[in-house]
């Protein structure tokens, strides 16, 4: 088409010369009702081709409304037939964000206000990219039903976008959606988004406090609060009970679901402020006991390693007082030992002296019973004599003696007691 319309002005262009130009119009006559034909049915022909043929833009589908009455959708880009319908374009995409204005503009919402199930309330700005029916059939149902986007975004898309967020907010409660259930909460949200609102069952529980001191005996209600469950209604098939929506019934597609924050209620906020900061005090007081837990433990540890090192110290004593008192018992008992062996030796030895000389006495006394030979009595005589003389022998006297009478100094006493008895002996 644009080569025909460059064909167009050149051929003009042509003819404008012709007709200005009388010298060039004699010469060439025959070139001027040449060029106005073509010209003409070159135009002709670019009124055709710009009615019954379309480029179709990436990221777009159209709805084709011919003039004999029939439909028909074009979902793909690239050049198409339209057979002078009337064409009506379509975003694939459409992006709902939430804008904290005054006036919504076509695809932007105000902020949802949310009731949680425990009444708190609060303000979400979601955030959600839908993508258009996909099936041709689908589609026009669709533009023809809502008539333009402008309609489809007004009418279907941004209402139920804050009513299925309102339905999630009644299935939370504040209080669980900041202790970690906002993952939770948005992934339902884009649950109920694509495939219906879930039915659900309110059950409230009774939470009853007491005023009640540990030592007591007797409990008093201190407060009773309501808690409240929201459980899914399920059916005979252990599935989920869902009603839908407009964009399910449809067929428009979810393609993305932002929820980036939800803003709570002043009081709400208040209230958690408070619990924060009774938390960070609670969690002080715990260090602070775990502090004293631990320098109580230390002395308790310390006062242990004292006493143990004490007791080993005593033990030691202990031990060195035992070893000795043993080693003495033990010496005592060797001595004891030792002395009653000593005992026992002398028993033994005073035992065999009796034997020999009860032994010596029985001999002698048979030997003088029997009678002795001449010689062997004078062989006892000479023995007994030689004892008593080498007794003698060894007895010391003084050298001097002085007799009784008139006190006259006599001579050698040792002389005088062995002559003594050498005369003795022959008187006998």
């Amino acid at each position: 088409m644009a080569i025909l319309f460059y064909v167009i002005v050149f051929l003009s262009l042509v003819y404008s010369i012709l007709s200005i130009f009388p010298k060039l119009q004699e010469n060439y006559s025959f070139l001027k009702p040449k060029v106005g034909a073509v010209t003409f049915f070159s135009a002709v022909a670019i009124i055709i081709i710009s009615n019954a043929i379309m480029w179709a833009e990436p990221g777009y589908q159209y709805f084709v409304t011919y003039p004999n009455g029939q439909k028909s959708a074009i979902m793909s880009e690239g050049y198409h037939f339209t057979w002078f319908g009337k064409v009506q374009p379509w975003s694939k995409y459409i992006d709902i964000t939430t804008e904290d204005v005054d006036d919504d503009d076509n695809s932007s919402m105000k902020a949802v206000p949310i009731r949680f199930i425990d009444q708190v309330t609060a303000l979400g700005y979601p955030s959600v990219r839908v993508q258009m029916p996909r099936t041709e059939e689908a589609f026009i149902d669709v533009a023809i039903k809502f008539r333009s986007q402008e309609n489809l975004v007004a009418m279907t898309l941004i209402p139920t976008i804050r009513e299925q967020l309102v339905n999630t907010g009644y299935m939370y409660a504040a209080q669980d959606y900041i202790s970690g259930d906002a993952q939770s909460f948005r992934q339902t949200f884009e649950e109920q988004l694509k495939d219906g609102s879930y039915e659900v069952r309110k059950i409230e529980i009774a939470d009853t406090l007491f005023d009640q001191a540990i030592q007591q005996d007797e409990r008093g209600i201190k407060e009773i609060r309501k808690k409240y469950l929201v459980e899914k209604v399920a059916d005979e098939n252990g599935r989920f009970k869902r009603i839908p929506n407009e964009i399910s019934e449809n067929h428009i597609l979810i393609s993305q679901v932002v929820l980036p924050s939800i803003d709570m209620e002043s009081s709400f906020k208040k209230r958690l402020e408070s619990q924060r900061d009774e938390s960070a005090n609670r969690q002080l007081e715990i260090q602070r006991i775990e502090t004293a837990k631990a320098a109580q433990s230390r002395i308790l540890a310390e006062g242990e390693r004292d006493k143990a090192e004490e007791r080993v110290k005593r033990e030691k004593e202990q031990v060195s007082s035992l070893i000795a008192i043993e080693t003495q018992l033990k010496q005592e008992e060797t001595n004891k030992k030792l002395a009653k062996i000593k005992f026992e030796t002398a028993q033994l030895e005073a035992k065999r002296d009796k034997v020999i000389a009860e032994t010596m006495a029985y001999a002698n006394k048979q030997l003088v019973a029997s009678g002795l030979t001449p010689e062997q009595k004078s062989l006892w005589e000479y023995r007994k004599d030689s004892v008593k003389w080498a007794n003698i022998s060894k007895i010391k006297l003084p050298e001097q003696y002085f007799s009784g009478q008139g006190g006259s100094k006599g001579g050698d006493l040792l002389s005088t007691i062995i002559a003594g008895q050498i005369a003795s002996s022959k008187v006998k």
